[in-house]
């Protein structure tokens, strides 16, 4: 079992490097284990996955009211749905790019942000989840070979996915109080969708 100072490092570098040059980095989803454990550090590993789904969080907190929950539950439903059809075998077509294009089109609607519908943001997460959710079910580790570390795997990423959408809400209500917080949030938008277009280059 990998320790959880291994696991800080690990993530912390893997990220780091993907900002510095390294491409290769961008796209690195797991570490090879199986279990809870690898599926919790699945989205983690993965700027384009973290990038996305902090920018779901931030992006219900700008349009607020019922969104705040519903647009990270709907990411999050969908994305289970995604990953059962990869499991069963069923990989959908440029899973990558749909993967980057929902860095840069979340980065543009967070720039528009509170001006976007609730029904248009479902859609859109909804759609983008597929393609998150189908990377995990294809990518599941080789030692995920029970149901029970099946299970735990689809749990790790499903809480994980959760948790950034927290902390995406949190940054995005917190940003928002500040007295140029939407300024603010728009220039995240801005330089949000700018690494979606690296990461599109980059696939």
């Amino acid at each position: 079992m990998i320790g959880a100072e291994q696991v800080f490092w690990k993530v912390l570098i893997m990220e780091i490097s993907s900002l510095i040059g390294f491409p290769a980095m961008i796209f690195f989803h797991s570490y090879g284990g199986g279990g809870i454990l690898s599926g919790f550090l699945h989205p983690l590993l993965g700027l384009d996955h973290l990038l996305a789904m902090l920018a779901v969080g931030i992006l219900s907190a700008q349009i607020g009211g019922r969104a705040l929950w519903s647009v990270p539950a709907t990411f999050v439903g969908t994305m289970a749905v995604g990953a059962l059809l990869g499991i069963a075998g069923v990989a959908l077509p440029f899973v990558e790019y749909g993967i980057t294009f929902s860095v840069l089109i979340l980065g543009i609607a967070i720039f528009f942000g509170d001006s976007i519908p609730e029904g248009a943001a479902l859609i859109v997460v909804a759609i983008f989840a597929l393609f998150h959710g189908n990377a995990h079910g294809t990518e599941i580790p080789a030692i995920t070979n029970t149901i029970g570390l099946l299970v735990a795997y689809i749990l790790g990423f499903l809480i994980a996915t959760a948790g950034l959408h927290v902390v995406g809400a949190l940054l995005g209500i917190l940003v928002g109080r500040l007295d140029r917080g939407q300024m603010l949030m728009r220039l995240g938008g801005l330089v949000i969708a700018f690494l979606g277009v690296l990461l599109i280059l980059n696939v």
